[in-house]
Formats: structure tokens, C-alpha cells, sequence
């Protein structure tokens, strides 16, 4: 075997989203947010009243995943789901009041974490990252 495990690109990836998805548990744990549920959550902050499908194209998740998140923020009283009217198959989602106010508490953590992350790496580094990641993300479709 001529590459060592260390050489693989993918499993330093792996281990550096492992790291960061821990940490960001950690932190989001007190709110009684999974670090998925706090990406919808962030996208409804951005924008109240998303459909289920606008959530899963922007975060690339599946539908039946979007569902499973949006129904845990739902039972915690983050979040309501709103059938449309005009087409009973699109279901928009909400936040409710608790939902609005968690904002307050987890952004400031959210901001944090990003800083503890990107300490010492400059704009341009972190867009030469974007840039190389998303060029391996290519690579794989």
C-alpha cells in the first residue's frame, strides 16, 4: 500500500467534521438543539414560512430526514407546521414564539463557535477552503 491512512484527504475531512459536530453539539445541547435541527432553525431565522422542501434543498438532506428534524423542533415547541391552502401537499413551517426567542440564546453561540473555528485563518484562506471543498464535492457527482 503505497498511500498511509494519514494521506487520505477523506478521512482528515472525517475527522475534522467529527471534531466540530461534537463540539458544536456541546454547545447547542443547553437549547435542546441537534446541530441539524440548528441549521433549520437558522434558515427560519434568515426566513419565517419555508416549505419542508425549501429546508431540504438548502441543507441537501432528504425529504424524509427534513421531516424527522421538523417533527422533533415541533414536539419541543420550536416550530408548527402550516398546511397550504391552495396545495394540501406543501406544508410550510414556522416558528412559534419559544422558537422566535431561542434565537436570541443560540445565535451569540452559533458566532462563537464560527470564531473558535476560523481563528487565525484569514477570508482569503477560508474561500481557497470553500473553493477546494466544493471542487471535491463535484468530484463526487
Amino acid at each position: 500500500m503505497d498511500i498511509k491512512l494519514k494521506d487520505y484527504i477523506s478521512i482528515f475531512i472525517h475527522q475534522t467534521d467529527l471534531k466540530i459536530t461534537n463540539c458544536v453539539k456541546e454547545r447547542l445541547a443547553p437549547f435542546q438543539l441537534a446541530p441539524e435541527q440548528n441549521l433549520i432553525m437558522m434558515l427560519l431565522w434568515e426566513r419565517d414560512g419555508r416549505t419542508q422542501q425549501e429546508l431540504s434543498e438548502q441543507l441537501e438532506k432528504d425529504k424524509t430526514n427534513i421531516t424527522r428534524m421538523v417533527s422533533s423542533l415541533e414536539q419541543k415547541g420550536f416550530i408548527k407546521r402550516v398546511t397550504e391552502a391552495s396545495d394540501r401537499r406543501s406544508v410550510r413551517i414556522f416558528l412559534t414564539e419559544a422558537g422566535t426567542a431561542l434565537q436570541d440564546d443560540v445565535i451569540p453561540v452559533v458566532e462563537s463557535f464560527h470564531r473558535t473555528v476560523t481563528a487565525g485563518i484569514t477570508a482569503k484562506e477560508l474561500e481557497e477552503v470553500r473553493r477546494i471543498l466544493t471542487k471535491m464535492r463535484t468530484n463526487m457527482e
